[in-house]
């Protein structure tokens, strides 16, 4: 169910969460805005709204030219149309996917992020927020392995973030392909993302050197791992 406007930026790893002083693809994602001074509101929801994670955020967004605000979904709650009707880009965090988005749906995030979308704004986020957009993710949201879980269909394909940064995720992606369960993977290692514009590819982004976007797929019993060709904004 690819969709026919919008942005959305998926991060592998990496940014503000790890290095508030250095907010690279933060910069990068708002260029993306036609509007001077955009507004950004950030939802921390599948990292149980930690306050150091809110607190990076602001410490990152602050210095760039923005106007930052975020979303609680545990304590008193805004009107959340009318908030998303004034961001122009929304900015999803990290944590447990499985549970991000039981609670998307529980508050109809699912479809203010749909209308959002639709309306062209800017979709972003890492880790969670970046397999999140893609029909499946691959997620560690259980402790005993990771899995693939039903995401929000925004892109098609199956999206695996930390690829080079946690040591299960590519064997994982290997043996998830081998077995059928996925055709194919979109793998993004930390400190790399990937800007889909109008449902498709338009850049493979690395803000760490050596970072990289990889297409994996089987082909006549073989699995390639075919590494995108990137813009550096490092």
């Amino acid at each position: 169910m690819t969709k026919d406007k919008g942005h959305i930026i998926a991060i592998g790893g990496g940014g503000f969460g790890r290095t508030p002083d250095k907010p690279i693809i933060e910069k990068y994602i708002l260029d993306q805005s036609k509007v001077k001074n955009p507004n950004i509101c950030f939802f921390p929801t599948a990292s149980a709204e930690r306050q150091d994670y809110i607190d990076n955020y602001y410490k990152a967004f602050s210095t760039l030219d923005c106007n930052p605000t975020h979303i609680s979904l545990f304590s008193r709650t805004p009107d959340l149309e009318s908030e998303f009707d004034k961001s122009d880009i929304i900015y999803i965090g990290g944590g447990n996917t499985k549970s991000m988005l039981a609670v998307f749906q529980e508050w109809n995030i699912n479809q203010l992020l749909l209308k959002a979308y639709k309306n062209g704004k800017i979709l972003a986020g890492v880790s969670a927020g970046a397999i999140c957009w893609f029909n499946k993710g691959i997620t560690d949201s259980w402790a005993d392995e990771l899995k693939v879980l039903d995401c929000l269909d925004f892109l098609p394909g199956c999206c695996c973030p930390h690829y080079d940064g946690e040591k299960d995720r590519r064997p994982s992606v290997m043996e998830f392909i081998n077995s059928g369960i996925i055709e194919s993977c979109l793998a993004i290692e930390d400190g790399a993302a990937a800007h889909f514009k109008n449902g498709k590819l338009l850049n493979a982004i690395s803000f760490y050197k050596g970072a990289n976007v990889f297409n994996i797929y089987n082909k006549d019993d073989k699995i390639y791992e075919i590494p995108m060709d990137s813009i550096n904004i490092y």
